[in-house]
């Protein structure tokens, strides 16, 4: 006849399952996302509010634990003319993170890269709004893009490139 397990050895199983979650939930706390999003800083977007591709670009950015402000505005043309985007890079969307510019579906993963190795950058652009940039995903499709780096002076210069080779 088979023997079940003890009353003891039910609530030593238990007690272990409970110690077992409290260290993953320590463990969460104090390495998991909320920590990521405090190391890095705020990014303001400014964008149109009707612009659905923008907002999935903001959630792109939330996802890779930026917190994000979003500022609505009907015409962006003089933010980007404030900021010093130039026309040729222009996209749908423009944001200040740090002292740095990003305009258009700029991976979250570059924005990363550029604050952490600090360039003589006034910023980066994805120009236009290629498929399958963040924010514009559309299946498995992906246009080759580039991610443009420039400054102040308007010197431009390939700091990335995405998709399939051309």
């Amino acid at each position: 006849m088979a023997q079940f397990p003890s009353l003891g050895t039910h609530a030593k199983a238990f007690g272990l399952g409970i110690v077992l979650a409290l260290v993953g939930l320590g463990a969460y706390l104090q390495w998991g996302p909320a920590t990521v999003a405090a190391d890095l800083p705020a990014v303001t977007v400014y964008k149109s509010p009707t612009c659905g591709c923008c907002g999935d670009w903001v959630t792109h950015l939330k996802d890779n634990g930026f917190p994000v402000e979003v500022k609505a505005r009907a015409n962006l043309r003089p933010v980007k003319q404030q900021l010093g985007v130039p026309d040729q890079l222009a996209s749908c969307h423009t944001a200040v993170v740090g002292n740095y510019i990003v305009e258009g579906h700029v991976p979250a993963s570059e924005i990363k890269r550029l604050l952490s190795e600090a360039p003589n950058l006034h910023g980066i652009s994805v120009p236009g709004m290629p498929v399958g940039s963040p924010g514009m995903e559309r299946g498995d499709r992906v246009e080759p893009y580039d991610v443009v780096g420039f400054t102040a002076a308007g010197d431009t210069t390939i700091v990335a490139q995405y998709g399939p080779q051309r």
